[in-house]
């Protein structure tokens, strides 16, 4: 049989080729695993007890009605409405299996091969290897200038650039804010200009909103939800996976238009029928009775923000903090010499650090990682200093 060069073109998940390297340590000492965002913390115990209790029911192995659980949909429309400040009605959330499955969803429903999406530089690694593996072409928004301590504003895409490079091709322009992986967050007015490009080129804008409480702030990301007709060009996707630590259960949500959640639920259907109930439950269990817990691993997140930003505010063995934000810092490691992935290999077999090659996020090395800061407590933040340290004294 034939295996199609859409795959066969990718490289694996980066996740998986960072961790690869683990199985050739000899070190005993204890690795500082800053890999992943996603939370290494228990889930709340009002949410646990949910999953427990949908396990035992007798229905908590049936399929979800493929639009959602009535309850949670009515929930997180609330949600949405007091944080955004508008009105949102519950059947404009359509559940999906993680945020992953949502925008895999929402551009197939959009676009089909040959056509474009911009998307800006440095990307989220999924949302680049899905329009590949679908046959759109991502368009790369490039940052205006070099980031690097105070120029990470450099980061935020910026929407005149983003014009120049629709085409009669073009179908949608992807934001994630905050941004995966630098952590930074696109400003409201910045988010609205975007939209009106898309409203002025009949496009969509899609704006991951995957890490919106981990924003350092309550302030509402934008107000595109109280615009007459946002529906028309803007779909808004989340996640639950980090908010509530529950990653496994694999819940997400995509907000859009009723005509676009029709469609959007034919593809739902094939991948997966419905998103799993037992997550749907777990979910609903934390917007209804998880708020303090909710609060406090932000905050907890956001002190952890600050200690990160404190430790590489020296420069630990040449190694620049660009950006950081969210779950995630932006480092530029300085080793000219060396490619990226060597020093992903050097830093997990010499020095027990394991972080995510810059490449997975760029169409070229310019020397990045991600570092995902937001599971290491203070402690192991100063140690990754002295690791940082030690590598750039070799």
């Amino acid at each position: 049989m034939r295996l199609t060069s859409r795959t066969l073109q990718l490289t694996a998940s980066p996740i998986a080729e960072a961790h690869a390297w683990l199985a050739h340590r000899t070190s005993e000492r204890r690795l500082l695993d800053l890999s992943q965002a996603a939370p290494s913390y228990p889930t709340a115990p009002e949410i646990a007890d949910a999953i427990a209790d949908t396990a035992h029911s007798p229905t908590g192995g049936r399929y979800a009605p493929p639009p959602g659980l009535p309850e949670l949909n009515e929930a997180f429309a609330a949600e949405l409405s007091t944080d955004y400040g508008a009105s949102i009605p519950p059947s404009h959330v359509l559940p999906t299996g993680g945020c992953n499955q949502a925008f895999c969803v929402i551009t197939a429903t959009l676009t089909q091969p040959g056509d474009e999406v911009i998307v800006p530089v440095p990307y989220y690694f999924n949302h680049d290897m899905w329009l590949k593996l679908d046959g759109v072409r991502p368009v790369y928004l490039h940052p205006a200038g070099e980031p690097g301590p105070g120029n990470a504003g450099v980061l935020v895409p910026d929407p005149e650039r983003a014009a120049a490079l629709i085409t009669d091709r073009t179908r949608a322009i992807v934001l994630v804010t905050p941004a995966n992986p630098t952590g930074a967050v696109t400003p409201p007015e910045v988010i609205h200009a975007f939209h009106r490009l898309a409203v002025e080129h009949d496009i969509a804008l899609i704006v991951d909103e995957t890490y919106r409480n981990f924003r350092g702030t309550r302030h509402a990301p934008h107000q595109l939800f109280s615009e007459p007709g946002w529906e028309a060009n803007m779909i808004s996707l989340h996640s639950f996976s980090k908010d509530l630590a529950i990653p496994g259960y694999r819940v997400g949500a995509i907000v859009a238009g009723p005509e676009v959640i029709y469609e959007a639920l034919k593809l739902v259907d094939c991948v997966q029928i419905s998103a799993p109930r037992i997550g749907q439950e777990a979910v609903l269990a934390g917007l209804r009775r998880a708020g303090a817990w909710r609060r406090e691993q932000s905050d907890r997140i956001a002190a952890a923000q600050v200690v990160f930003e404190e430790v590489m505010a020296g420069r630990p063995g040449g190694f620049e903090l660009a950006s950081a934000g969210a779950f995630f810092g932006w480092v530029r490691h300085p080793f000219a010499e060396l490619g990226t992935d060597e020093v992903i290999k050097r830093l997990v077999l010499d020095h027990d650090v394991l972080a995510i090659p810059g490449t997975a996020f760029t169409p070229t090395d310019e020397r990045w990682l991600r570092f995902s800061f937001a599971n290491l407590p203070p402690d192991d933040l100063h140690e990754l200093g002295r690791r940082l340290s030690e590598m750039g004294a070799c």
